[in-house]
Formats: C-alpha cells, structure tokens, sequence
C-alpha cells in the first residue's frame, strides 16, 4: 500500500505577459503555491494553489506555514485502494479551514495538497484523476467519458483602444462567450460596453465583473445603463461585506448576479443559497480548497437549480490548467469556463506540454494518469523564490 514520504513545497513567482488590472487589484506577475507530494516507491504528483489575501485571507507565508506543520501522510494514511484515497480526500481539511466560519482560511493550501496527492496516487495506480472525480461525484454530475470542452475570453480594464483590439481579437479568435472586467475608478463602464457589444457583435455572450468594485447603494444605478448592451450575468457586483444586500436588490437588476469572492467554501455556499443572493456560483479550484470541494459546490448549486461557472486565478500554471481541464471535461454542464489561458498570460510556464485552448476556445481532454502534464523540474527551479521540504520517514 503506498504511503507519502515527502512534501516539497515551492513559492514560485510566474511572470506574466502583461498587467492584469481589476477594481480589487492589480499584477504584473503572481506568486504561487506548488506542492510536490512523493510516495515511498519515488512517484510523484503536483499541485498548486493561488493564495490571494483579497479572497481567502491566504498569503504564501500562510501557505507555506499551514502545510510545514501539517502531517499529510497521517491524514492521508496507506490507502488499499484508487476508492479508498477518494474517501479519505473528501474528508481532508486543514485546521485553518475547520476553525474558520466560511471554511476557507487554507483552501490554496489545501488545494495544492490535495491536487498533488491525487496526482501522485493516480500515476501510481495508473489512473486519470478523471477517475476519482467520477468516484466522488454525483453521478448526475459527472460524464463516465470526458469530452472536449469550450473555454471564454476575457478583456481586463485596460486603455481603450487595448480593449478594442482586445475585443477584435476575440472575434476574429471565435470566442462564444467573452468576460469585460467593470467598476474600475475612472472608467465609463456605459461607454465601453456598447463599443465591446458593437465590436463582438450581437451573438456574443458577454458577461460584466465587479469584483466587489460597487457599494449596494449604488448598484442600481450603476447597473440600469449596462442592460441595454444585453450582459449575460453579473460577477460580484459588492464587496462580501454587503453580499447580503443582494437578497432584496438582486431580483431588480435584470441581470443574474454570480458570486465569487462571496463564494469561497461550502459555507458560503449554503448561505447564498438560503439567503437568495446569487444565481450562478463562480467556483474555482484553488480558492474553493481543491477538485472534490469544488465539485461539492458545484453540486450544491445543481440541487438548488443554480448554474455554475468554473473559474481560475489570472496567473495559475499549467498545473492548475490541467486540474480544470480534468474538472471541466467531466462535467455534464456548466455555464462558463476560464482556464487554460497558459500562453496568452505566462510569461513562463512549468509544464512542457502545451494545454493553452485553441480556436474559438475549445481544449481537449487530457490523456494518461494524473493530471496528465509533466511538470518541468529545470522550469519549476527557474521560477522558485523558496523551497521547503516535510520528510515523513
């Protein structure tokens, strides 16, 4: 029966191709979490997780201290078989996540852990992680085949004529769906919809982020202009601090509102479902603490006649393309896919095959056991500004 020997853990900084700027933040390269996880046979799995203080409270300080301390080959344990490691990563949480009301103080961490844990037991059994996302889930949820799958574009609040050539670009590309980041100070959100409408043309479906850029008080009136360009959704219009306000404005808007710094445990699941604040859940594999969380939301939101988006972090790896790939691929539905974006983001990236999606956005599965990537050591040493190793033996 295999056993965990070793954790090595990285702070790896992935430069980006361009600033990428939001009414919460802005970037120009992103600091990640990637977790070695190492059997006692020598096989090996990654993970990664996208700590971010804006969403989780998470830092890669916070990160790396969570999972230094943590006995991941105790709770992991010797499991006899492929079913029985799905069983106990269902289970698996960090104490930050168990103390914290939202369950979601650690989920980066715990995402890279358990990504990484998957991984490693799949090659060593021979398995996709595919297999174990059909051995947790629901069976209404989840494909017994995976499939190709369709990601959308994004245009982030840029200079204008950046976002027109953006918008160009996109429909020359032929993206189906497209995201325009809004409520940046200093922006005419009216204005830029109806040239980004105009430039994608009628057929495109095109949704709006706030990224909690609005008070409630105002959002009626900062909503009312935009209808007339037909937005598909809304994306976290408030701050969560006035996530609730959404129970009594989210039926005037006239747009489905989504959900995502709101939305980042199973918490903040149940209580958007019973306080009536959102209609779509924007879950993402690091900030929901994982694949098995996240397709528990996911699933959470099917049963309450919800419709879902799996999202990413601006400035994941290739690891964490290929965990959404797996995730989205055996899917039956979903409302809008981000991920893949690897070359049209990183500067640099720790994976030698290349997942970035293809024309009009579409991404095929991925073949082989675990995730099936190969992390580049020589690449991942390049981008490395720390290393610390757990030895369990």
């Amino acid at each position: 029966m295999p056993k965990i020997t070793r954790l090595e853990l990285f702070h790896i900084a992935v430069p980006l191709k361009k600033r990428i700027r939001h009414a919460s933040h802005e970037r120009a390269s992103s600091d990640n979490l990637v977790a070695r996880v190492v059997l006692d046979d020598g096989t090996s799995g990654f993970g990664e997780g996208v700590p971010r203080s804006y969403v989780t409270g998470e830092t890669i300080d916070t990160a790396f201290e969570m999972l230094s301390t943590f006995d991941a080959a105790r709770a992991i344990g010797n499991p006899a078989s492929f079913g029985e490691l799905v069983g106990r990563l269902k289970e698996l949480t960090l104490p930050s996540i168990a103390n914290d009301p939202r369950g979601m103080f650690g989920n980066a961490a715990r995402a890279a852990l358990e990504v990484a844990t998957l991984d490693a037991f799949s090659r060593f059994w021979g398995e996709s992680i595919g297999a174990a996302l059909r051995i947790a889930a629901n069976s209404s949820s989840i494909c017994d085949q995976p499939h190709k799958v369709r990601y959308s574009g994004a245009i982030t609040a840029e200079s204008k004529w950046k976002e027109r050539i953006s918008a160009v670009k996109m429909r020359a590309y032929g993206f189906h769906q497209v995201k325009l980041k809004v409520a940046v100070a200093g922006q005419d959100d009216p204005a830029r919809l109806r040239v980004i409408r105009r430039l994608l043309g009628g057929k495109t479906d095109i949704r709006i982020d706030a990224n909690e850029g609005w008070n409630a008080s105002e959002l009626i009136e900062k909503v009312g202009p935009l209808r007339a360009y037909r937005p598909s959704c809304l994306e976290q219009p408030v701050p969560h601090s006035q996530v609730d306000e959404l129970t009594e404005l989210r039926p005037t808007l006239g747009i489905p509102v989504m959900l995502d710094e709101s939305l980042c445990g199973f918490p903040d699941g149940l209580r958007a479902i019973e306080r009536k604040t959102a209609d779509i859940f924007n879950v993402r594999i690091s900030k929901c603490g994982g694949l098995l969380p996240s397709l528990k939301l996911m699933e959470l939101a099917q049963s309450a006649g919800l419709t879902n988006q799996l999202g990413c972090h601006p400035g994941e790896t290739g690891i964490l393309s290929a965990a959404g790939r797996q995730l989205a691929s055996h899917l039956k539905t979903v409302r809008y896919l981000e991920g893949s974006y690897d070359n049209h983001i990183l500067a640099q990236n720790v994976i030698r095959e290349d997942i970035t999606f293809r024309y009009g956005g579409w991404g095929k599965p991925l073949e082989g056991p675990g995730l099936g990537v190969t992390v580049d050591l020589d690449l991942l040493a390049a981008m490395t500004a720390r290393r610390h190793e757990v030895s369990y033996e």
